[in-house]
C-alpha cells in the first residue's frame, strides 16, 4: 500500500536526475512490450514525466529515452538504419519536450491536480494538441527523408501520433499525477483495493469470457468493459477512474494480443473518448464532493455562530429585562417616597389652612387661604399624575385587565374628547409580572401620543392571552384614528423608541403597521412565567 514515506522517497528521487533518468529508464522498457500500433504507454510516460519532473532533470529523461530506444531497435535490427533512428528519435524527444515547455510556461499548474474538471478538460486538450504536433512533426520528418513514403507507413505514423500517444498519455499521466502530486491517503488507498477485487476483478473476468468469442461479442465486451470505469468515477473521482481506466484498457489488450484479435482504430477510438469522458466524470464527482465537504463545514460553522448569537441575544434580553425591572423597581420606589414624603406634607399644609381659615377670615384674608387650597389641589392632582406615570397603583390594585379597561387610561382619553374601546380575552395571570407590567406601559405611552399628536376622536385596545405549543403568548393591538405619522420613519421618535425597546427586552415582537389613517400598533410577547396561577387581581 502506498504511503507517505514511500511518496518522500520517490519526490527526493527526482530532484537527483541520475536517479530520475535510472527509474525513468526501467519503467520505460517495462512498458515497451505493450506497445501497439494505437495503445503507446512509454508516450503517456515521456509526456507525465516531462510535465511533473523539475526542468533540469529533462536532460537525464532524453537521455535515458534515447538509451532505451536504441536498446530496442538493436534488437529489432535497425529497421529504419541508424540515420533514420538519429533522426527520428530525437525530432519527437524534443518536438515533445519544446510543447511541454511551452505548455508549463503558459499553465505554471498543469498537471498538479485533476481535482475539478475545468483542469482536467484543459490538460486534456493540451495533451491532445502536444501529440498532434509531435504526429505531425514525425510525419514531416519521415517524407521529407524517404521522399513519398508508402501510404501503410504514413497512416501507421499518424495513427501513433493522434490515437496511440494520446491513449498513452490518457492512461499513464492520472496514475503518474496521482502518485507524485495527490496520493490517497490510507482509508481511501484501502477503499480502492477492497472495491478493485470486488468489482475490477470479476468484471476482468467476464470481460476475458465474452472477449472469446467472435464479433460483434468482443467489441461488446470492450463497450462493457466501461462499466466499472464509471462506478470507480463516480465512487473514487478521478484516481478511481484512472485506475479503473489503465487496468480495464490493460486486460482488454492482453486479451486481445492472446486471442490473436487485429487491433481496431474503432475499439482505441471508443477508449479514448470513454476514457477522457470518465476522467472528467471522476475530477467533476471529486469537485462536487469538496463543494458538499466545504458546505457541510460552512453550515456547522454557521450553526455554531448562531448558537453564539442566539445566547449572545439571551444574555442582551437577560440584561435588558434586568434593566426594565430595575427600572420599575426604582419607579415603584420613587413612588412610594413622593407618596409618602410630599403627599403627607400637602395634606399636612392642607390641614394647618382649614385650622387657619377661621383667622385669615378675621382679618380680612380669606381669599389667600382659598387660593393657598386651590394651588395645593392642583399639586395633589399633579402628584397623583406624577405617580401614576411612575408606578401605577391602579395595575396593583385592580389587576391589569380592569387598569386597561377602567383605569387612568380611560379617563386620559376621555379628558380629550378621545372614545375609547377595549376588546380583552384571556388570562391575564398567566402572564409574568414583567410582561404585564409591559403591557400596562405600551398601552399607556400610545394613548398619551394619541392625546398629543394624533388629533383623533377614536382609540382602539385589543388584548387577547393565551396558550400555544405550551407557551403564554400575548397579543396586543392599538390603533387610533388620527392623522398618523409623518413620511419620515417613526424610530426617531422617543416614545415609539421606548415601546420597541420594552417589547425588545423581552423578546417580543414590535410592529408598526400600515394603516389608512391614524397609526396601528401590533405587539407579540412571550411570557416566562412559570408559577402556577394563583390569587392575583384581574
Amino acid at each position: 500500500m502506498y504511503h507517505r514515506g514511500m511518496r518522500n522517497k520517490l519526490l527526493r528521487s527526482l530532484h537527483s536526475g541520475p536517479w530520475l533518468g535510472a527509474i525513468y529508464l526501467l519503467l520505460w522498457l517495462l512498458l515497451w512490450p505493450t506497445t501497439q500500433t494505437y495503445w503507446i504507454l512509454p508516450y503517456g510516460l515521456r509526456f507525465g514525466a516531462l510535465l511533473l519532473s523539475p526542468v533540469r532533470n529533462w536532460g537525464w529523461l532524453l537521455g535515458a529515452e534515447l538509451v532505451a530506444s536504441a536498446g530496442t531497435s538493436l534488437g529489432d535490427g535497425l529497421p529504419m538504419g541508424w540515420h533514420g533512428f538519429l533522426l527520428g528519435e530525437p525530432t519527437e524527444l524534443l518536438t515533445t519536450a519544446a510543447c511541454v515547455w511551452l505548455l508549463r510556461r503558459l499553465d505554471p499548474h498543469a498537471g498538479a491536480n485533476l481535482h475539478n474538471p475545468q483542469d482536467t478538460a484543459r490538460l486534456l486538450l493540451a495533451a491532445m494538441l502536444v501529440v498532434v504536433i509531435t504526429g505531425a512533426a514525425t510525419a514531416g520528418l519521415l517524407m521529407a527523408t524517404h521522399g513519398a513514403a508508402p501510404e501503410g507507413v504514413l497512416i501507421r505514423t499518424l495513427g501513433k501520433g493522434l490515437l496511440g500517444d494520446y491513449l498513452g498519455v490518457l492512461l499513464v499521466l492520472p496514475v503518474m499525477a496521482m502518485v507524485l502530486r495527490a496520493p490517497p491517503d490510507r482509508q481511501t488507498a484501502s477503499a480502492l483495493l477492497l472495491d478493485g477485487l470486488q468489482v475490477m476483478l470479476p468484471a476482468m473476468v467476464i470481460l476475458a469470457l465474452l472477449s472469446e468469442h467472435a464479433a460483434p461479442q468482443s467489441q461488446l465486451a470492450r463497450a462493457l468493459s466501461l462499466a466499472p470505469v464509471l462506478f470507480f468515477a463516480f465512487r473514487h473521482g478521478w484516481r478511481g477512474a484512472a485506475l479503473a481506466m489503465i487496468v480495464s484498457s490493460l486486460g482488454t489488450t492482453l486479451l486481445d494480443q492472446r486471442l490473436g484479435h487485429v487491433p481496431e482504430a474503432a475499439g482505441y477510438l471508443f477508449l479514448a473518448v470513454a476514457g477522457s469522458g470518465t476522467l472528467m466524470l471522476g475530477s467533476a464527482t471529486d469537485a462536487l464532493r469538496r463543494s458538499r465537504q466545504r458546505v457541510a463545514e460552512q453550515n456547522i460553522h454557521l450553526a455554531a455562530v448562531n448558537r453564539r448569537l442566539d445566547q449572545l441575544a439571551q444574555q442582551l434580553r437577560a440584561a435588558a429585562r434586568g434593566n426594565l425591572r430595575t427600572e420599575e423597581n426604582q419607579r415603584r420606589h420613587m413612588a412610594a417616597e413622593l407618596h409618602d414624603e410630599l403627599g403627607q406634607n400637602i395634606t399636612a399644609i392642607q390641614t394647618h389652612v382649614k385650622l387657619a381659615q377661621s383667622r385669615l377670615r378675621q382679618a380680612g384674608l380669606e381669599d389667600i387661604g382659598t387660593s393657598i387650597n386651590d394651588i395645593l389641589g392642583h399639586m395633589r392632582r399633579a402628584l397623583h399624575r406624577l405617580l401614576d406615570d411612575l408606578r401605577p397603583a391602579v395595575l396593583d390594585e385592580f389587576g391589569l385587565l380592569r387598569a386597561l379597561d377602567e383605569g387612568p387610561i380611560r379617563d386620559l382619553l376621555k379628558a380629550a374628547g378621545i372614545s375609547y374601546l377595549t376588546e380583552l380575552h384571556g388570562d391575564p395571570r398567566l402572564l409574568d409580572d414583567d410582561t404585564r407590567t409591559t403591557i400596562y406601559r405600551l398601552a399607556q405611552e400610545s394613548a398619551t401620543n394619541t392625546v398629543k399628536h394624533a388629533k383623533a376622536g377614536e382609540f382602539r385596545l385589543r388584548l387577547r392571552i393565551g396558550e400555544r405549543h405550551g407557551a403564554v403568548l400575548a397579543l396586543l393591538d392599538l390603533r387610533d384614528d388620527g392623522i398618523g405619522l409623518s413620511e419620515r420613519p417613526p424610530r426617531g421618535g422617543r416614545g415609539l423608541q421606548g415601546m420597541r425597546d420594552r417589547v425588545t427586552s423581552l423578546g417580543g415582537l414590535f410592529r408598526l403597521k400600515p394603516a389608512p389613517r391614524g397609526v396601528h400598533l401590533r405587539v407579540l410577547l412571550r411570557s416566562n412565567n412559570d408559577l402556577p396561577v394563583t390569587v392575583r387581581a384581574v
